[in-house]
């Protein structure tokens, strides 16, 4: 038996796998795009099938559609949405049409196929499910649908969770003090309590950012079809649409107030993408703070212990490392390249349409996600678990020269330089060097050089 079938589109005849639910215009785009082996996010298509069951309701409300018809579509799209395997019938490329049109005809032809064996008639993928759109603005739609519903299902929750254990982790820590460090050299002493809710701080603001984008990544181009006129569309096509998108996702979506500009460039994901960056810098700092302060255990700073996951060496027995730590800034360095491809992508929105669609929501769900995962295990597996190391950390806080910097207002810069010189030289604790050298009883000394003291600032 043959293992193919022949379908028809307006270029002819081509073979198509007999089991595939897609047809001519998605083969084509198989045969013709070969290039990277990776498929369009399954985010993107699930938002892809919620974008053809809104518009299927929707054009039904405007007798647009039949409610037969619209009834097949709407109940095809959620059989998908329910598919353990949906991927398989989307084998499109990333690197594709810069519009997406591919993506959007595999999406068309999948319903298609499956509304027509449902339905007992034919239902058309461009005249019936594809009706009143157009791939120039269900592409930007779905870039923007995807990623408010992964902002929002996904990545706000993990950083709200970060956050929150941040917070508690750093309320444990309020009793123990440790050097704190500027050029990575000894500084005046911190609490650690304090280090972490600095921490807490990049992340609430990167939510704070975050949120005030929400509204703008909600705001979408569906209405303006080819160009952003409307054309083929019912006047209240992008109103309707709108209001039946949020009442399937729970997310409030608008149309555009101008939608030739959310056709013909992605300002707004490339805002996005900027603050996710954003983000990732935050906690390539944090994960790189955590790896140093868990640094040896014998020849480095030792303030910490993570917890031990796993085996660190093939060859030395015994090593661990600090793995996510090192994931979590490995994902920020791939967010980080991800936002110069996105730049690059927003770029390229040529009069009416941007032309690097498929690329930009590739790299903008890949970033997000990259977040969301490897915040949650930063959350969960480092700073929850890690234990403080209290005797490493009282061994160099007490013996550190730069403590003499509380003296400056009673003896001078000067005077407090050379005594944390001598310090340093010798070894000695400030301590006893200050009272060498001033004449501040050592009771006040004492009271001077409180490191828990220092961490509160003031004369």
């Amino acid at each position: 038996m043959s293992s193919t079938r022949i379908e028809r589109d307006s270029m002819g005849e081509l073979e198509v796998p007999i089991d595939a639910l897609y047809g001519a215009q998605t083969q084509r785009a198989v045969n013709n795009f070969p290039v990277s082996g990776q498929t369009m996010p399954e985010a993107f298509i699930r938002a892809l099938i919620l974008v053809k069951s809104a518009a299927a309701i929707s054009n039904s409300q405007l007798e647009c559609l039949t409610q037969d018809q619209a009834d097949a579509i709407i109940s095809v799209c959620s059989e998908l949405l329910e598919r353990d395997e949906l991927m398989q019938h989307f084998p499109v490329d990333v690197f594709q049409t810069g519009s997406g049109t591919s993506s959007n005809m595999n999406a068309n032809e999948v319903i298609a196929s499956l509304a027509s064996n449902k339905l007992g008639e034919p239902i058309s993928a461009n005249d019936h499910v594809n009706f009143g759109q157009s791939s120039n603005d269900v592409i930007p739609s779905t870039v923007h649908i995807s990623a408010a519903l992964q902002l929002n299902n996904t990545l706000l929750p993990a950083l709200r969770h970060l956050l929150t254990t941040i917070e508690a982790k750093a309320e444990t820590l309020k009793g123990y003090c440790k050097t704190g460090r500027t050029h990575l050299m000894d500084a005046m002493p911190v609490r650690m309590d304090q280090s972490l809710l600095s921490w807490a701080a990049q992340i609430r603001q990167s939510i704070q950012h975050l949120e005030a984008l929400q509204p703008a990544i909600q705001t979408l181009a569906q209405g303006g079809t080819a160009v952003g006129t409307g054309i083929n569309a019912h006047p209240n096509f992008a109103r309707v649409f709108n209001q039946n998108l949020s009442g399937l996702t729970g997310v409030t979506f608008t149309p555009g107030d101008n939608l030739f500009a959310l056709i013909g460039s992605q300002d707004t994901a490339v805002a996005l993408s900027g603050q996710l960056k954003a983000t990732a810098v935050s906690i390539m700092k944090i994960a790189n703070d955590l790896r140093w302060m868990n640094s040896g255990p014998l020849a480095g700073l030792g303030e910490i212990s993570l917890e031990a996951l796993q085996p660190g060496s093939s060859i030395m027995p015994g090593k661990v490392n600090p793995v996510i730590p090192e994931a979590a800034a490995m994902a920020a360095a791939q967010v980080i390249g991800n936002d110069a491809a996105i730049t690059i992508g927003g770029q390229s929105g040529n009069f009416e349409l941007n032309v690097m669609l498929p690329m930009i929501a590739y790299n903008l769900l890949n970033s997000i996600e990259l977040l969301a995962n490897s915040t949650t295990l930063l959350a969960d597996k480092a700073i929850a678990s890690f234990t403080v190391n209290e005797d490493k950390l009282n061994e160099a806080l007490h013996q550190n020269p730069i403590l003499v910097t509380a003296l400056n207002p009673i003896i001078g810069y000067l005077k407090a330089a050379e005594i944390a010189k001598q310090a340093y030289k010798e070894k000695r604790a400030v301590i006893d060097v200050a009272e060498e050298h001033t004449d501040i009883p050592r009771e006040e000394l004492a009271r001077l050089l409180d490191p828990a003291k220092l961490t509160e600032g003031g004369l």
